[in-house]
Formats: C-alpha cells, structure tokens, sequence
C-alpha cells in the first residue's frame, strides 16, 4: 500500500490512500470499505447496510434464471441502488424495468456486423487506450454522422456501450467519453435521437459513466447543455466537463486522466492517425468472440450474496473527497428523483 493506491474521480483528480491509513492509524470504523464484487471494486459505507438491500432488492425483483441472473450480480444491484440514492423501491421498480428490455433487447446478442454500418465514419468507437484509472475510453464525433436510422443508432449505441463494459478491467465499473465537438453544427442533433439515448443511457447503464469530456464545444452548443442540464441529477451534471484547445486549465484535466501520447490529436494529444474503419473491425470482431464467454452460464442460478472480500481502505474524513468519487459514494438519504448515467 506504501506506493498509494489510486481511485478515479470525474474531474481527473487523483485520491490516494492517507499515510494514516496506510499506517493502521485510522479506525476500520472511520475508512470507507471497497469490496469486490464479481470482479469488480465498489467503494461503500463501512456500515454494510447494503448488503441487507441487495437481499431486499433480490426479494423483490424474484428467481431469475440464465443471463437476467448474471446481470443481477451484487455490483449491478448496487449501481441500481446508488442510482435511486438507496432507495430499494425505486431501485427495484429501474431493474425491473432494464431487465424487461434486456429480455427483448437483447443487447448482448448484438455484432459488429449488426451495426457495421453505422459505425463506417467513426462517429463513436471504443478507443485502442484507457485512461489513467483503467477505464474503457468512449470517442464521439457528432460530425461524423452518417445515418438517419433511429433504430440503427440507438442499436450502435449500445453495442458500443456492450463492448466499453466488456473492456474494463476487475477493478473499473465505470467508462470516460471524450466528444470531439470539431465542424459540430446542429444539425448533426436529432431531437428524437438524444431523447431516446438519454432514456438508454439513464434508464439502463445507471453508474457507467465516470467523466464526459465535451472538447472544442462551439457556443451554439450552449443553449442545448443549459435546456439538458436541469433534467440531470447534480451529480451527473457534474461528471460533464468542457475542455478548449489551448486552455491551461483544459490541458490539466486532459493530462491528469490521460497519456497523452497516445491521445487522437483532436483533443490535444500526440497520436495523428486517423480512425481506420478496416482495422477498428477486425478489433471489434475479437471482442466479439468473448462475449458467449461472459454469458455462457444459461442456467446461473440466483444466489443469496455473502459479504464480498475488503481489498483497501480509503480515509473519508474530507467531505469533499468523498463527493468526488466516481465510483458511486452517496449519501442514502433520498432526495428528488433523477435520472443519472
């Protein structure tokens, strides 16, 4: 632990564990817990009231049986949780909901070449880097556009969004998207689009996204954020973060999260090739081979959770720090409902 173990915050911020901490100096009563759940790392109160609504939301929610009881890991039921602010109804009422459209959706049946098409231009792709804190790197181009298809970009979307997650590693639940606002006008938005991938988004990925940066925004973009805005749970709006070419500031955010050597050009980092649609799908045609791998288990029974395994502590005595995690620290106590990604 001497080297300073690091967790990932919106703004690109750095936290690593007190010297205090590392030590033994700090009561286990006094540290936030991070637990691993089905290979991932949550960070939560120490007092491990939500191993009691994990059993209460499973109670609700009933048997599920082959990939609806995969998705109902302790970690899936916990985003679902963090997202309603512990509210275990409201949690029970959303992942009742995601599991209806995953049952028809199907997302995970999704294959490149399902979707090939609207990903010619490169308008969205899975980066070949993550950043700083391992997590799975999501490039948008809304220039880039190249279909009028409803269905067949909301399909692409949530391949894209399938692969992010398929991507990271044991210890990342969330990913980054960096949105290349380069010859953006808007006409590249349709109502109807950005009505239906913010339902996606919000509705079935709750705790996915860590930090959105929103690179070389033009003014005319302004008025859309200030009307999207209010409709977003404070902590969501807060994950979105403007950056300029040129800006200090905006370098900072870029270099904090990011080895820039290996960034695109068009946010400010060194790499100058261009996207190369022949060579994204043959990666995208490897990925897909390991999707049967994840949900191989058609008959995964549903368990009754056990306390998952402490790998650290991380010293919560500054208010402000807990807030900024990106891993999902909330307060239980419930206010207004929100959607939040």
């Amino acid at each position: 632990m001497s080297s300073g173990l690091k967790k990932a915050t919106p703004d690109g911020c750095e936290n690593s564990l007190s010297p205090q901490v590392q030590q033994g100096k700090v009561p286990f009563l006094d540290c936030l817990c991070v637990y691993v759940f089905s290979n991932e790392c949550i960070v939560l109160p120490h007092d491990k009231t939500w191993i009691l609504q994990i059993d209460e939301v499973r109670r609700l929610i009933g048997p599920q049986s082959g990939k609806l009881a995969l998705y109902c890991s302790d970690a899936s039921i916990l985003r679902y949780l963090r997202a309603r602010n512990w509210n275990v109804k409201k949690a029970v009422k959303m992942l009742k909901a995601s599991l209806k459209w995953r049952l028809e959706y199907k997302p995970e049946e999704i294959r490149w070449d399902d979707v090939a098409v609207e990903a010619e231009t490169g308008k969205i792709y899975r980066s070949s880097y993550k950043d700083k804190y391992g997590r799975s790197v999501l490039v948008m181009r809304p220039r880039c556009q190249n279909s009028k298809s409803i269905k067949g970009q909301i399909k692409y979307l949530v391949y894209c969004m399938e692969n992010a997650i398929l991507n990271l590693p044991q210890d990342q639940e969330q990913m980054v998207w960096l949105i290349d606002f380069h010859g953006f006008n808007m006409s590249h938005i349709s109502i109807k689009v950005t009505r239906e991938t913010a339902h996606v988004l919000q509705e079935h990925y709750p705790e996915r996204l860590g930090v959105a940066i929103l690179y070389d925004a033009p003014k005319i973009f302004e008025p859309f954020w200030m009307v999207a805005k209010p409709f977003l749970e404070p902590k969501t709006a807060n994950k979105v973060k403007f950056a300029y070419s040129g800006d200090p500031n905006s370098k900072k955010i870029m270099d904090d999260l990011f080895d820039m050597a290996l960034v695109e050009s068009a946010f400010g980092g060194k790499d100058e090739d261009d996207f190369d649609i022949t060579k994204y799908a043959e990666r995208m045609r490897e990925d897909d081979k390991k999707i049967p791998l994840i949900w191989k288990m058609d008959d995964f029974p549903t368990t009754t959770p056990s306390p998952p395994s402490l790998i650290i502590v991380h010293n919560s005595n500054s208010e402000q720090d807990s807030d900024k995690s990106s891993v999902g620290l909330e307060n239980p106590k419930s206010h207004g409902e929100k959607d939040v990604i």
